[in-house]
């Protein structure tokens, strides 16, 4: 469901709206995948994972060389995006704080339904 709204949201018209919200999408989507890859690692270190995934993205975008392959193949520019912006940093590290906070909180409340005590029907 990220991918496909990341996917809408790109497809919007580009505004200031669109592209924070591509951003955030841009890291739950890279949150998610680590979750997948690692799912023992807690919590906080996927967030730190994912944050640094994302800024380390963006200054890669100092190098000219996402816009370049993005022309030879569209979809590495949805990967690696296309011109550096520093605002882009702040959005990345704000959701990744956001995801992993909403990441523990879910995970508590899974963790206190499986350890709460069952009522038995008779």
């Amino acid at each position: 469901m990220t991918i496909a709204a990341g996917l809408v949201a790109v497809s919007l018209p580009e505004s200031a709206v669109t592209d924070v919200v591509g951003d955030a999408l841009y890291v739950v989507a890279a949150y998610a995948g680590l979750v997948v890859v690692m799912p023992r690692v807690s919590s906080f270190v996927v967030g730190a994972i994912a944050a640094v995934w994302s800024v380390g993205v963006e200054f890669f975008q100092l190098t000219g060389l996402p816009v370049q392959w993005a022309a030879e193949f569209r979809p590495l520019g949805l990967v690696f995006g296309g011109v550096f912006d520093t605002r882009d940093l702040a959005v990345y590290v704000v959701a990744a704080s956001v995801t992993t906070g909403i990441d523990i909180a879910g995970r508590r409340v899974l963790l206190r339904a499986r350890c709460s005590p069952r009522s038995i029907d008779s």
